[in-house]
């Protein structure tokens, strides 16, 4: 989507602020104990009492309201029966509709104590996600964010999941420009436009190096391949020529 006038504006950055929100109060909710059910409830209430809708269900017809994905799971875990527990690294994941207009966002969270590695790790997922956000800018290439989320993972040691890529979003979930790479990628010569809306979800991980499904019935809870723990960290943003304007971020 590239955005065309104020109303459009105004519309993305009404149902964004709803999908960090929904974030942000789920992550206070976290806690030994709570089933990724019952959290994935909390967001789904957070979002309906405002008149809005799941995407993923919206969409997809996924099986839950919120993408929640525990430990080895790096993407799309659907909300269960599975309990929190102490130690543990969950990444919610929020996307929603409203009025027309979608709404992405997501982060992970450590479920105190954690051990010093995966605070490290969730530390330099937040980083790595601001760093790619500084490439946004009009006329600047998409080639830029993996280029520099690349470099930050290289030098850090860490691996990047390279089949889950960030994506166009606006007035669907996911449309043009597809497959944004957040890993360096030297086929990638798109440039941004004023006004275009997309994500940034860079996966830095401890080995993971592709996302694959675990068989099975569940058709939708990805994996790393191979199995390392991998933190995403996501906002929507669009291109202007004073740089970026993050639609998803909450105080």
């Amino acid at each position: 989507m590239i955005i065309a006038n104020d109303d459009e504006l105004q519309g993305l950055k009404e149902i964004g602020r709803l999908c960090g929100l929904a974030v942000k109060i789920m992550a206070a909710s976290l806690e030994p104990g709570i089933t990724t059910r019952e959290l994935d409830q909390i967001g789904r209430k957070v979002l309906e009492d405002a008149g809005a809708q799941s995407a993923p269900e919206l969409c997809y017809k996924f099986p839950g309201a919120t993408c929640i994905s525990v430990n080895e799971e790096v993407a799309h875990g659907i909300p269960g029966d599975r309990v929190i527990q102490k130690g543990d690294l969950v990444n919610i994941d929020v996307s929603a509709e409203k009025n027309g207009f979608f709404g992405d966002t997501g982060a992970s969270f450590l479920v105190p104590p954690g051990k010093p590695k995966t605070e490290r790790l969730l530390r330099d997922g937040k980083r790595a996600l601001f760093l790619g956000i500084q490439q946004v800018k009009t006329g600047f290439p998409f080639a830029g964010i993996g280029r520099a989320v690349g470099a930050f993972a290289d030098s850090h040691r860490y691996t990047l999941i390279e089949n889950l890529a960030s994506h166009g979003i606006g007035r669907s979930l996911h449309e043009e420009p597809r497959e944004l790479s957040t890993w360096a990628d030297p086929d990638e010569t798109r440039i941004m436009v004023e006004g275009q809306v997309f994500t940034i979800e860079p996966f830095l991980s401890l080995g993971g190096q592709w996302a694959e499904d675990g068989g099975g019935d569940d058709q939708w809870t990805l994996y790393s391949e191979p199995r390392a723990l991998t933190v995403q960290f996501e906002h929507t943003v669009v291109a202007t020529k004073n740089g970026p304007l993050i639609l998803t971020m909450v105080e």
